[in-house]
C-alpha cells in the first residue's frame, strides 16, 4: 500500500522560492523512485525532478529547472522535497508528487512509461505571478 500526501503549493511572486513536501507512506522495503511531476491547464503531465529511494541512480532534473530547483529526501521520516527558487510565471501548475516500483532507473521513470504503475499524491497548486 502507497500513500503520498502533499503539503506546501501557493501562490509567490516572479523570483520567489516555495518548498514542496510529500510524505510517502511504503509498505514494502523494495527499491522504487520518487519524484515531483507537474501538469499545467491543457498540457501533459511531465517531469520535474526524481531520484532513486536507495540513492543508487543520478537524479533528474527537467532543462527547464535545472538549477534553481533541488529535490531532496528525508530518509527517516520518509518525506521527499522539492525546494523551488527564482519561480518563474512558466512553472505555475500542478505538482505532484509520484512513486513506481517498476522502474530500473530515474531515466525511466520519469518518461512515465507505464503510466498504470504510479502512485499519486493529490497534488498542490503553484502559481508564479509576474
Amino acid at each position: 500500500q502507497v500513500q503520498l500526501v502533499e503539503s506546501g503549493g501557493g501562490s509567490v511572486q516572479t523570483g520567489g522560492s516555495l518548498r514542496l513536501s510529500c510524505a510517502i507512506s511504503v509498505s514494502t522495503s523494495a527499491r522504487y523512485h520518487m519524484g515531483w511531476f507537474r501538469q499545467a491547464p491543457g498540457e501533459k503531465r511531465a517531469a520535474v525532478a526524481a531520484i532513486s529511494s536507495r540513492n543508487d541512480d543520478r537524479p533528474y532534473y527537467a532543462n527547464s529547472v535545472r538549477g534553481r530547483f533541488t529535490v531532496s529526501r528525508d530518509a527517516v521520516k520518509n518525506t521527499l522535497f522539492l525546494q523551488m527558487n527564482s519561480l518563474r510565471p512558466e512553472d505555475s501548475a500542478t505538482y505532484y508528487c509520484g512513486v513506481s516500483f517498476k522502474h530500473g532507473s530515474v531515466t525511466s521513470f520519469v518518461s512515465l512509461a507505464g503510466y498504470e504503475y504510479y502512485y499519486w499524491g493529490q497534488g498542490t497548486q503553484v502559481t508564479v505571478s509576474s
